[in-house]
């Protein structure tokens, strides 16, 4: 244990995901709340618009498929756009993957070929017969200004799905390509990066609706707290007893499937001190199932539960086991759930409160990984290695084990809280800018998650994993993910979004 004692409180605060995740968000953040003094400094990012291709075909124009996301910057071409998009996000994570140690040269190859293949599938999936709804949207019902006779109407899910699509294929059937590409693809970093901006949206959002943001957040800590008391030792009971697993093997992977996905898995290994191979095999199976539940359970809650989303969005927080995932399927969730009721109503609910209600649950499990190792390591020192008295383990680990991009969130948060209470005459000035980082840019960071996700999945892992395979899928289909449905209809039952007026 010396090596933590030499710990120094700032290690890794230039060197990690996690810590870049944070920088970013906190920086576009920043960049978007200098609108509060009248500067528009975001407003050049590149933005899908609504399109449909027989119209397109006869009158091609770029006009048609991208804009800027504020009239500011209304004069540019919009491949002039795309590209000022480019450079700034190229040059930022560049940064960050340099500090990260990563081959830059690579990285920027690669991040290159992620981004305009990810632009591809955000502007495809932008076409009338796959994103537009038959209703009226921000004064605009595409369906039928583009006289539609037949559209899947999926909104702004269509574009995150064929990102996947696009992503997987390149992962499974491309894997040349996939492996020149792979230094780029780092869904993690971009997902924790767009979560931090996330923490605008809900910042904007408790501005329109406190009560029900406090109430969100608390009912999702409270099923984080149960989830803990319930997955993890019927888990690792499971795997002791019926599966004859060792205690590392059985820790680990009951992290893994319980808690927070891949975080988790290394956290317990670290703490536990597991063979490496554990949480390389555990971490496998938890990507592979992610793009499975990213897949089914999106389309399976909105069908079965359509009126019920914000329980919808709280079990899938609960269910899905990476953050990158969990948001990805979130967002997929949000789109589909608002898309089927207006398309059934005609009444639409606010964007970006089922995947709140998705990402809050899992921040409330992020936030306890570093105490859950802490504790597991001292139970596993006293009872397991028998090794009371040895070693000592310093409750700065809880601190390091802390994911930093959920401090930015929590962070960002509150700073739009103390916009709304202490200075009431800046909040129209803080939402100009804010809506364009919390959309486009947040957004942009979802998009590169989905294609970079499918990048990096290779189902052909499934091959040889044997027991572990088969207690993730019976643990997670018929445990966790029934079990973490009933959790969150107790706290969250009869929750819905706001409607928009």
């Amino acid at each position: 244990m010396t090596q933590h004692l030499n710990k120094k409180w700032t290690q890794g605060m230039f060197s990690t995901e996690d810590w870049w995740s944070a920088w970013l968000g906190i920086f576009f953040f920043g960049l978007g709340l200098l609108s509060v003094w009248g500067l528009d400094v975001v407003g050049w990012i590149a933005k899908p618009k609504t399109w449909e291709w027989t119209n397109l075909i006869q009158d091609f124009s770029w006009h048609k498929l991208l804009k800027t996301s504020s009239s500011t910057y209304h004069s540019l071409h919009p491949l002039i756009s795309l590209f000022i998009t480019y450079i700034v996000f190229a040059a930022l994570t560049g940064l960050g993957a340099y500090f990260q140690k990563l081959d830059i040269k690579k990285y920027l190859i690669g991040f290159t070929a992620i981004f305009f293949l990810t632009w591809f599938a955000w502007i495809a999936g932008h076409e009338a017969h796959l994103s537009a709804i038959n209703a009226m949207v921000k004064k605009h019902n595409y369906y039928q200004e583009y006289n539609l006779s037949w559209g899947l109407q999926l909104g702004g899910g269509a574009s995150y799905l064929l990102a996947l699509i696009i992503g997987l294929s390149i992962g499974n059937f491309f894997k040349g390509f996939a492996k020149k590409i792979k230094e780029a693809a780092k869904p993690e970093w971009f997902i924790k990066t767009g979560i931090v901006l996330l923490g605008i949206k809900l910042g904007m959002m408790t501005m329109k609706a406190a009560g029900f943001t406090y109430e969100l957040a608390l009912a999702g800590a409270a099923a984080a707290f149960v989830a803990y008391l319930l997955f993890w030792p019927i888990v690792y009971f499971i795997g002791r007893k019926y599966f004859k697993l060792n205690r590392s093997s059985a820790a680990v992977l009951s992290s893994g499937i319980s808690i927070c996905g891949v975080s988790a898995s290394i956290a317990t290994a670290g703490a536990i001190k597991a063979k490496p191979i554990i949480p390389i095999a555990v971490s496998s199976l938890i990507l592979i199932f992610a793009m499975l539940e990213l897949v089914v359970l999106p389309p399976a809650l909105t069908n079965l539960a359509p009126n019920e989303p914000i329980v919808n969005g709280a079990a899938m927080g609960m269910t899905v086991k990476t953050d990158g995932a969990d948001a990805a399927a979130g967002a997929i969730l949000d789109q589909l759930m608002i898309s089927k009721h207006l398309k059934q109503t005609g009444e639409q609910w606010e964007e970006g409160w089922i995947l709140s209600a998705a990402l809050l649950t899992k921040i409330w499990i992020d936030i306890f990984i570093g105490i859950w190792s802490f504790v597991l390591a001292i139970v596993w020192i006293r009872n397991v290695d028998q090794k009371t008295g040895k070693e000592k383990i310093p409750k700065s680990e809880i601190w390091f084990r802390l994911p930093k991009f959920v401090l930015a969130y929590m962070l960002v948060w509150l700073i739009y809280l103390g916009i709304m209470y202490f200075f009431p005459d800046a909040i129209s000035g803080a939402k100009i800018g804010g809506n364009i980082v919390q959309g486009s840019f947040r957004k942009l960071m979802f998009m590169l998650t989905f294609l970079s996700i499918g990048v990096i999945t290779d189902f052909s892992k499934l091959k040889g994993m044997g027991r572990l395979a088969i207690l993730y899928a019976l643990a997670l289909f018929a445990i966790i993910a029934p079990l973490a449905y009933i959790v969150a209809y107790l706290f969250h039952h009869g929750m819905l979004p706001p409607v928009v007026k």
